[in-house]
Parts: structure tokens; C-alpha cells; sequence
């Protein structure tokens, strides 16, 4: 590293044509320039430059090491500025891992729009149910729910989705409409695998109440589909069933209770993330707040 900061600061000391402009420019004593170049010159082992007391003249291996040197320190400042613009202006291919069913429902208006405001972005959406690997793989930004783990990934929060539950008009008309946390012992409900029990608020309330149902699940979307079916009573997002509710296909049951908020994340691998990811973070965290909160 010493040998490229002093190989920028000789070519600095060419173009400025001294030691002294050369120290006004970088900020060093003019000693310190001196002793830096005639350390360079040790190091290759030929002189650069003849030092008189008014100019300096450079050898003719100073001369083709400052032509190499010219180039090599240019490209390298022009990486660093255009580094320095990806911090600043949105721009370049934005990879991006989804959960299927929240991107469809929550994110695809989202993505439209934060595409119009950012036109010099293009987007490749990894959309397959795996986990996918932050380190091992060129991923920029994965959205994930649930609460995530302890890892050395950088989680941000974007919102808590609330959570009601749900069920047929003719599930109901055969089993009954549950008004309480405890009635749900009695029905069937579509739980995720490996729930055993549903926690429920109602204000400062908070209930526990263990759940059993013919079908466990790992799928929203499936959860969704069986509600609609007269299958049983399944926990979804208010977004989720909004036109069902409006049509008549869905009711919501045991009135005034919620199911827990599932915790949105948008994890990347580093804090250091360039301006096309944080942008779409940000974006992404004031669009989705419209769905956080509420009863």
C-alpha cells in the first residue's frame, strides 16, 4: 500500500512541478513529500528525479515510470469517482430475494413504482422458496418474514403485518361462528406445521389458546385457498382477503382478536450497500407502512 500511495504522490509531484505545489495540494510538509519520493526511488532502486534548488527534471526512468504511473493512478481515480457515484445515484442491475406470495400481493405495485421514480435500474427477482446464501451468492437484498435469527446478516425492519382470522360463510353456517380465543379449541385450523398454538391480542389482552385441524401447512397462499374451500379457520392478512370480505366468500372470526403481526426484514449481507439497495430499502419500508398497525 505505501508503494501506490507514494507512486500517486510522485505523479502528483511531476504534474505540480515541485515539491512544494505538490505539498499544498496533498497536505504534506514539503519534508515529508521529499522523504516519501526518495523512499519510492529506494525501492525500485533508480533515481526519478534531478533536484536542483529552483525545479526538479525528471531521468528517463523517471520519465517512463511517470508515464505508467499517470495512467495506473488515473483509471484508479476514475474506479474511486464512479464507486463514489453508485453511493450516491441509483444505478446497475438490483438483485433481490422474495417470498413468492408477499411480493405478489405487497410488493409488485411497490416495485412499479420505485421503478418508474429510478429508470436506470434494472431488476433480476429471485423468487424460489429457498433461503437463499447472502455470502455465497450475488444477491443485494433479500426480503424475509419472521423473526430472523442471530447472524452476522444486517436485518432492517420494514413493518408488522396484522393478522386476523378467518373463515367461510359456510364453515360457519355448519360449525358455528367462534366469538372467543377458547371456542377455537372446538374447530378446525389451518395452522402452519409444527403450531400447536395460536397467540391472540385484544388491546393490552394476550391469549394462548392450542390449536388442532386436519391440515398443516407452510404456505399463506394455501392457507388462503382451503379458507375459501369450507376447509376451517386460517390466520391471513387483512390485504390478503380484502376482496373475498367484500364478496362474501370469507368472515372474520372471533371479532376484536388478532393473531400476532408477522415482522417484515430486508437483509443484506453488509451496512455498506450501494445506492440502488438502500433506496429500494427505504422505498420499500415507507410503502409498506400503509399495512402496518391497525385492528
Amino acid at each position: 500500500m505505501e508503494l501506490l500511495n507514494d507512486m500517486a504522490l510522485f505523479v502528483e509531484v511531476v504534474q505540480a512541478g515541485g515539491f512544494r505545489r505538490a505539498s499544498e495540494t496533498v497536505g504534506l510538509t514539503i519534508s515529508t513529500v521529499s522523504r516519501r519520493i526518495t523512499r519510492l526511488e529506494k525501492t525500485i532502486g533508480l533515481r526519478l528525479l534531478h533536484r536542483t534548488t529552483r525545479k526538479i527534471e525528471l531521468t528517463e526512468a523517471g520519465r517512463i515510470y511517470f508515464e505508467r504511473c499517470k495512467h495506473l493512478v488515473d483509471e484508479a481515480r476514475l474506479a474511486h469517482e464512479q464507486l463514489g457515484q453508485l453511493q450516491v445515484q441509483p444505478t446497475g442491475t438490483l438483485k433481490a430475494s422474495l417470498p413468492v406470495e408477499f411480493a405478489t400481493i405487497y410488493l409488485a405495485p411497490l416495485i412499479v413504482e420505485f421503478s418508474r421514480l429510478y429508470p436506470d435500474i434494472d431488476f433480476v427477482f429471485d423468487m424460489t422458496p429457498r433461503l437463499v446464501d447472502l455470502v455465497a451468492e450475488p444477491i443485494d437484498v433479500a426480503i424475509r418474514m419472521g423473526e430472523q435469527p442471530s447472524s452476522q446478516l444486517i436485518a432492517r425492519h420494514l413493518v408488522d403485518l396484522p393478522r386476523h382470522l378467518y373463515a367461510s360463510p359456510n364453515y360457519i353456517a355448519e360449525f358455528g361462528l367462534p366469538r372467543e380465543p377458547k371456542e377455537l379449541t372446538h374447530h378446525q385450523c389451518l395452522v402452519f406445521q409444527g403450531a400447536k398454538t395460536w397467540t391472540l391480542h385484544r388491546a393490552e389482552e394476550e391469549i394462548e389458546v392450542e390449536v388442532t385441524g386436519r391440515f398443516q401447512l407452510n404456505s399463506a397462499g394455501l392457507i388462503h385457498r382451503l379458507c375459501k374451500a369450507d376447509q376451517g379457520i386460517g390466520v391471513l392478512p387483512p390485504e390478503v382477503v380484502e376482496e373475498d370480505i367484500a364478496q362474501g366468500r370469507l368472515c372474520r372470526v372471533v371479532p376484536g382478536w388478532s393473531a400476532t403481526p408477522v415482522p417484515i426484514y430486508a437483509v443484506t449481507e453488509t451496512r455498506l450497500v450501494p445506492a440502488k439497495t438502500r433506496r429500494f430499502v427505504e422505498f420499500l419500508r415507507e410503502g409498506l407502512q400503509r399495512y402496518g398497525g391497525g385492528d
